[in-house]
Parts: structure tokens; C-alpha cells; sequence
């Protein structure tokens, strides 16, 4: 009887201090959580976007393509350096890199010429090499052989 009340003893002490250290361990997680949501909240209200897309810079033009759309880019110090990163990047002055970046939308004043919206760059997030898929071919045919 005393090596199973011994036994239930020892078991239970285990099991509460394994609870104690992820009880710990989930607060620690918690609080971290929080304050990346409170930056993440912070960077979402300051009325910036993200948008990622192709990114050239040639002669007086700067241009960001998304998916979806095609805006003009703003030509200021941001611009420069983000032209900057983006030239290890380039093989000839007039490839794209792909970008990722945080900047302000602002609409196109009236009687210029050029899209609808312009892009200024307040952060850079990434630049990658732009990965062209120009030398993919489908082939459409027939696949049995005689």
C-alpha cells in the first residue's frame, strides 16, 4: 500500500511540475505574441502598403508591376537606393528585380501623363533577382507513339 501511495505521490509531483514549465513556456509565447501584434498593428495604421512586384528603373522612369497593376514610382532617395540594391541583381540596365516594399499610393495629378496612382517608397522589405519564365514551353500534341 505505501509503494502505490509512494508511486501515486511521485507521479503527481512529475505531472505538476511538467504543467508549472509549459505553463511558463505558453506565457513567455503569449507575451512575445502580443507585442508582434502590436507592432504588426502599428505598421498596418500608418497607411502604407505592401506590394510586391517587378521593379525597373531606367533613363527618368521608375515603374513597380504587380500582379495586377502597374504604378508609376516616385523618383526620390528611397528610389535611388532601392535601384541601388537591385543592380547585383541586373544583368543588362533594363532587367527587372523582383521587390518587395511598404510605400504611400498617391493619385496622379491631373494633365500628366502616366497610371493612375504612383508608388513612394518608404521601406524596403526584399529585392530578389526576377526569375523570367520566358524559356518555359508547353508543348500541345499528341504523346502516343506508333
Amino acid at each position: 500500500m505505501k509503494k502505490i501511495l509512494t508511486l501515486l505521490f511521485v507521479a503527481s509531483v512529475f505531472t505538476a511540475c511538467k504543467n508549472d514549465a509549459k505553463t511558463k513556456l505558453n506565457s513567455e509565447t503569449e507575451t512575445i505574441n502580443a507585442v508582434d501584434e502590436n507592432v504588426k498593428i502599428a505598421r498596418q495604421n500608418d497607411g502604407l502598403r505592401t506590394m510586391v512586384g517587378e521593379f525597373i528603373y531606367y533613363g527618368d522612369a521608375a515603374v513597380l508591376q504587380t500582379k495586377n497593376d502597374i504604378y508609376g514610382v516616385v523618383i526620390n532617395e528611397k528610389m535611388h537606393e532601392l535601384d541601388n540594391m537591385a543592380k547585383p541583381y541586373k544583368v543588362d540596365p533594363t532587367d527587372y528585380v523582383t521587390v518587395q516594399v511598404r510605400g504611400k499610393l498617391i493619385p496622379k495629378p491631373e494633365g500628366e501623363e502616366g497610371w493612375p496612382f504612383r508608388l513612394d517608397i518608404k521601406d524596403i522589405e526584399s529585392v530578389k533577382k526576377h526569375v523570367s519564365k520566358e524559356n518555359e514551353v508547353i508543348k500541345l500534341g499528341d504523346t502516343q507513339t506508333e
